[in-house]
């Protein structure tokens, strides 16, 4: 669902009231340039002016400025981090830290395009991560102190990108992993 701009909004208001620029103008002693520029989408208006409109057009101010919905936000947080968490439980459960993002994408995936891009991100990064824990255990089993090493330092590197992942998606919203092997591409478009 698109949701609408306060420019549109206010060309909206404006028409369905039948009033030209001018007539807001003289009824919101909003100048005439200023109206014309906002529904341009030129300039985002202060809270002062849209009230002016508001009260010019005989409108609440809900009906002009587009509220975001802070629950929403919040509620999207809290899934990235459970996305990108999730993985931890596999230092519990075998395999877990590619079933539980893995099924979390699947669910999430639908809803929003950052919890694709996220969950195949994540899960590309636990396979790899599983991978190189497999190969580091078999690769040095004829020498057992040093496949000892090796594994430590898989594991070590995918808790440290683990955390590093979380942080950059919960302060910028965007994935940070790696020296992934593209199991899942990322669907273009």
């Amino acid at each position: 669902m698109k949701t609408q701009s306060i420019s549109e909004n206010l060309l909206y208001q404006r028409k369905l009231k039948g009033y030209t620029q001018e007539d807001l103008s003289d009824k919101s002693s909003v100048g005439v340039r200023t109206i014309q520029r906002i529904e341009k989408g030129e300039v985002q208006p202060h809270l002062q002016t849209v009230k002016l409109l508001a009260i010019g057009l005989d409108v609440n101010l809900e009906d002009l400025i587009v509220l975001e919905n802070p629950n929403e936000e919040v509620l999207e947080r809290k899934w990235m981090f459970l996305l990108h968490a999730s993985p931890f439980l596999g230092l519990i459960i075998p395999f877990a830290n590619i079933l539980f993002p893995l099924f979390l994408w699947i669910h999430k995936s639908g809803d929003n395009k950052t919890y694709d891009k996220h969950g195949r991100a994540i899960f590309n990064f636990h396979c790899t991560i599983m991978l190189l824990f497999f190969v580091s255990l078999l690769a040095f089993f004829p020498f057992p102190g040093f496949n000892f090493f090796g594994t430590a330092a898989v594991v070590l590197y995918g808790l440290v990108v683990s955390i590093i992942g979380i942080r950059t998606a919960l302060s910028k919203g965007t994935c940070y992993y790696p020296l992934s092997i593209p199991f899942m591409k990322v669907k273009l478009g």
